[in-house]
């Protein structure tokens, strides 16, 4: 499948979005006050680590493919 414009546009969007949930997810992990009032212990702080990370790998597969 050729590189369409919707199909760039989306993985820069997943890119994105998998940036800002990783950066939540190490914020969470490192602090111990709540987070953008979200209280996360730093097990939990480890599902937000993972969804970013298979949101970044897609959107950078979308925008390289």
């Amino acid at each position: 499948m050729e590189n369409t414009p919707f199909k760039r546009f989306f993985g820069a969007l997943l890119t994105i979005l998998g940036i800002s949930v990783l950066l939540f997810a190490c914020i969470a992990f490192l602090s111990d006050k709540p987070v953008l009032g979200l209280t996360v212990s730093k097990w939990e702080s480890i599902v937000p680590f993972l969804v970013g990370t298979v949101f970044l790998l897609t959107g950078v597969n979308l925008v390289k493919g």
